[in-house]
C-alpha cells in the first residue's frame, strides 16, 4: 500500500515530467528582452504574462492590473514624474515597481465579543527581471514586503469572524502583524515561456485555485469567496516551490509545495523549519484557459492538495479537492461556481460551495460583486454537530481615481456555527485602496 506522503512524491514526479514533455510542444513566441514578461502577442500592454498563472496578486499580474487595467470615473495626473520614473526603470532596467495602502472597517450586528475592527496596511512590491533571452525565457527576483496594523485599540478585520462566531474569515489579510515578508523568491520562465519555475519564499495563494475575483484588495471580502472557498488550508507566506506551464494553448499543470509552519514575520525561522519540521502542504492543479490573455477570468480548474500532520499545532493530516470554473460573459458581466470537499488536515469548512456574479461599468470601472456560499464546518477542527452556514455577500468597488477605489461591502451571515445565540447576524465594511 503506497503512502499519502509517497503518492504525492509520485503525483509531483508525473507532474514535472508532464509539464517538461508539454511545454516542449507549446509554441513560443518572438519579443523584445525587457518585453517577455507580456509578449506571447507583441503586446506589452494588452496582457500580463505569459505562463504566469498566478492570480490577481501575484506580484507580475497586480504591477500589470495596476498600470493597464484601471478605468477611473475621474482621470487624474497624480505624482507624474514618479510614474514617469517606474517607465523608465522599466523599460531601460527591467525593475518594475509598485505598492499600495489599504485600509478596512468592519462593524457586525451581533457578536460574542467584539463587535467591529478597524487596521491598515503598506505593501511595497516588485518584479527585477535579471535575465532574458528575447524568446520568452527569463528569470526574475520577485519581492513584496508589508506592514499590518490595526489602529489603536481595535481588533483587526481578520479577526472579527470568531468573535462573532462565524467559521470563517470576514476579511483575511487585515491583521495586526506588524511587518512581515511576503514574497522574496526566484521566477525562471522557459521553453518559450511556456513554463514557470517559482522558488523562494512565496505566498501560496498567489498559485493555488485562483480566480479574479478572489483577491481580498479589490475583490470579495470573505474568505468563502476566496481561495478554496475556505476549504483548502493554505499555510502562511513562507519557504515554497511550484512548477507549473501549458501543454498546449489551453490545458495547463501546476504543482508544488510549501511550508506549513511558516511565518512571515520571522522568515529566516520559517526557511529552517521548512527542512528540518518535515511537516508540507502539497498541491496539484490541471485547468484549462479559454485563452492567456484571460487566464484568471476564463479558466476552469480542479485542484487537489494535501497537508502533514501539524504536531505542535495539532492538526491531523489531509487532503481534499476544489473545483471552479468562471467566465467573462462580456465585457461587463463575470460568473462563477466554486466548491471543495476536506477531509481533515485543519480547514475551517469541510463540505463547501460557491456561486457569485460581477457588474462593471466599463471593463477596470467601478464593480458590483454578489455571491452565496453554503459551508460545513470541518468536524476535526471545530467538533461535531455544528450547522451549516450561509454566507451573502454584497460589494461595489468604486474606481474614483486610478490610484484610488473605495468599497462599500455588506455580508449576511445565517447560523452562525460557534454562536447558537444569533439565527443570524450582519457585517457591514468600508475598504479603501491607495496604489501607488
Amino acid at each position: 500500500m503506497i503512502n499519502s506522503r509517497r503518492a504525492w512524491e509520485l503525483l509531483a514526479c508525473f507532474v514535472v515530467s508532464a509539464l517538461l514533455a508539454g511545454g516542449a510542444f507549446a509554441d513560443s513566441e518572438e519579443c523584445s528582452e525587457r518585453d517577455d514578461a507580456n509578449c506571447a502577442d507583441g503586446s506589452a500592454e494588452s496582457r500580463p504574462a505569459v505562463a504566469s498563472l498566478g492570480g490577481p496578486e501575484q506580484v507580475d499580474n497586480r504591477l500589470h492590473i495596476d498600470s493597464n487595467q484601471v478605468t477611473p470615473l475621474f482621470p487624474s495626473d497624480f505624482a507624474r514624474g514618479y510614474f514617469d520614473w517606474k517607465e523608465r526603470q522599466a523599460d531601460e532596467n527591467g525593475f518594475t515597481i509598485g505598492g499600495d495602502y489599504s485600509t478596512a472597517y468592519l462593524k457586525a450586528s451581533e457578536s460574542l465579543g467584539e463587535d467591529d475592527a478597524f487596521s491598515g496596511m503598506y505593501r511595497l512590491f516588485g518584479s527585477w527581471e535579471l535575465s532574458g533571452d528575447g524568446q520568452g525565457n527569463s528569470g526574475a527576483l520577485i519581492f513584496k514586503a508589508e506592514h499590518r496594523h490595526a489602529f489603536g485599540s481595535n481588533l483587526a478585520p481578520g479577526s472579527l469572524g470568531f468573535e462573532t462566531g462565524y467559521v470563517g474569515l470576514h476579511l483575511p489579510p487585515f491583521s495586526d502583524q506588524g511587518g512581515r515578508l511576503t514574497n522574496f523568491y526566484w521566477r525562471q520562465r522557459m521553453k518559450g515561456g511556456n513554463l514557470v519555475f517559482v522558488g523562494g519564499f512565496i505566498d501560496v495563494t498567489d498559485y493555488v485555485d485562483v480566480y479574479m475575483l478572489g483577491s481580498p484588495w479589490t475583490g470579495f471580502f470573505n474568505f468563502s469567496f476566496s481561495t478554496g472557498s475556505a476549504s483548502i488550508p493554505t499555510p502562511n507566506e513562507g519557504l515554497s516551490f511550484a512548477l507549473g506551464g501549458y501543454l498546449n494553448e489551453n490545458l495547463y499543470m501546476i504543482g508544488g509545495i510549501a511550508d506549513l509552519n511558516s511565518d512571515p514575520t520571522d522568515p529566516f525561522e520559517t526557511f529552517d523549519s521548512f527542512f528540518s519540521d518535515h511537516e508540507h502542504f502539497t498541491h496539484f492543479e490541471i485547468g484549462w484557459n479559454t485563452t492567456r490573455e484571460t487566464a484568471f477570468l476564463n479558466n476552469v480548474h480542479l485542484t487537489l492538495w494535501h497537508a502533514d500532520e501539524m504536531e505542535q499545532a495539532g492538526n491531523p493530516d489531509g487532503w481534499g479537492w476544489n473545483a471552479s470554473w468562471s467566465r467573462a460573459l462580456n465585457d461587463q458581466w463575470i460568473g462563477f461556481v466554486r466548491g471543495g470537499y476536506a477531509k481533515d488536515g485543519g480547514s475551517l469548512l469541510e463540505k463547501t460551495v460557491s456561486a457569485g456574479l460581477a457588474w462593471q461599468t466599463v471593463p477596470g470601472g467601478n464593480q458590483l460583486g454578489m455571491a452565496y456560499n453554503w459551508g460545513e464546518p470541518n468536524e476535526s477542527t471545530w467538533g461535531p454537530g455544528l450547522p451549516s452556514q450561509k454566507t451573502l455577500e454584497v460589494f461595489y468597488r468604486i474606481q474614483l481615481f486610478k490610484e484610488l477605489a473605495i468599497t462599500p461591502d455588506v455580508q449576511y451571515i445565517k447560523d452562525p456555527a460557534l454562536n447558537p445565540g444569533a439565527s443570524s447576524l450582519w457585517v457591514w465594511g468600508l475598504r479603501a485602496r491607495f496604489a501607488f
